[in-house]
């Protein structure tokens, strides 16, 4: 009875302890990693500018690709090649394709009649079209997305070097009117500060498929996609996973070289899309993971133990004074990193933003645990 009493009055002690060591860890990703971004300056490595072939896979993608393959095809760099895997469409694509190619002579198609199921997803079309570039520095992006310029090739093409065989993009969602859409640009610029941070500090694991180049001979050293073949999603994060290092690997975020595509139009289909790419991040090596859970872990425990500390009248003061603390720092190191990407308009959202994507990110994760993934498309 002594010892519960006395384990009773010492636990408003231990869960205050908990809550500064979470609040300690949050600090130490801020200031440690995410501000490596927010003071990140481009800077293009003056070499020659050597071909690039742009690959697009579609599955039934005629009114975006009509919409956006023009923009991809007139961009303002000397010699590259456009590359669409159409992958068993049963729309007008091919007769679209078939009639850019006579207007553009860069602009090359290949058709795969069935949905051979080789890999499952979207990996056995990339790869047929990888393999099949004439040049050697691949781009990838998706046929719903457009190129923020006319630079966009140069731009991401300007990030390879001697050493370089990685080069991560900024895949951005354009804005629209609603909370929804805030959200959605939020969640996609918290990930992106993530990877781009991560890489910044040498240490790489992830890419997005909307905007990501690497050198042919890295797919090849790879063997492709053979070590996740059975995994439907991943051909952009496991692959990046995989191959990247901090030697091989540079980011690019200048504004010119992002992408634009339309985010989900309702909360359902984001939760999809959640899911899925969740459900992919739990292949990543161990060595990503555990800063990535350790982060995330500090977060769940900061917002619980606050919420529980307040409640219980624990040392008010204290607990409100750190987090006025990280909240500043939120506001210096995150919001800045919200600028460097374009996407300042989401600032004032931030602690809001913050917790509720971490309550919708534990909520799928354990929705995962019960149910399969769909399909690519």
């Amino acid at each position: 009875m002594i010892d519960l009493l006395i384990d009773t009055r010492f636990l408003p002690l231990c869960l205050l302890i908990v809550f500064a060591i979470a609040w300690i860890l949050q600090l130490f990703y801020y200031w440690g990693l995410y501000w490596r971004l927010a003071r990140f300056k481009p800077e293009s490595h003056p070499e020659k500018e050597t071909g690039v072939t742009v690959v697009i896979c579609a599955h039934n993608e005629y009114h975006h690709l009509n919409e956006n393959l023009p923009l991809i095809l007139e961009q303002d760099y000397p010699e590259y090649e456009v590359l669409v895997v159409d992958h068993a469409s049963d729309d007008d694509t091919q007769f679209l394709l078939s009639g850019l190619e006579e207007q553009y002579p860069h602009l090359n198609s290949i058709r795969i009649q069935e949905d051979l199921n080789f890999f499952s997803g979207k990996k056995f079309p990339l790869s047929i079209g990888i393999k099949s570039a004439h040049y050697s520095k691949i781009l990838l992006t998706d046929a719903d997305c457009r190129p923020a310029s006319s630079r966009w090739i140069k731009e991401m093409s300007s990030a390879f070097g001697p050493r370089i065989e990685v080069v991560l993009g900024y895949g951005a969602y354009n804005k629209t009117k609603g909370l929804l859409n805030k959200l959605i640009r939020f969640d996609t610029a918290h990930i992106a500060i993530q990877y781009l941070s991560y890489a910044l500090a040498g240490f790489p694991y992830m890419g997005v498929g909307r905007n990501l180049s690497y050198l042919k001979q890295v797919f090849y050293r790879n063997k492709g996609f053979i070590s996740h073949y059975q995994i439907r999603s991943g051909d952009d994060d496991l692959f990046i996973n995989s191959v990247a290092n901090r030697s091989n690997t540079s980011i690019r975020i200048n504004p010119e070289s992002y992408t634009f595509s339309d985010p989900k139009q309702t909360l359902e289909k984001w939760i999809t899309q959640k899911r899925r790419h969740l459900s992919t991040s739990i292949h990543y090596k161990f060595r990503h993971k555990l800063p990535l859970g350790i982060y995330s872990l500090s977060l769940l425990f900061f917002y619980t133990l606050f919420i529980l500390l307040i409640s219980l009248s624990v040392s008010v003061f204290p607990v409100l004074l750190l987090v006025f603390l990280r909240l500043i720092t939120q506001y210096v190191v995150f919001a800045r990193c919200l600028r460097q990407l374009n996407e300042k308009d989401l600032i004032p959202y931030l602690p809001f933003f913050d917790f509720l994507l971490l309550m919708f990110n534990l909520a799928i994760l354990v929705s995962n645990v019960f149910r399969k993934t769909r399909k690519w498309k």
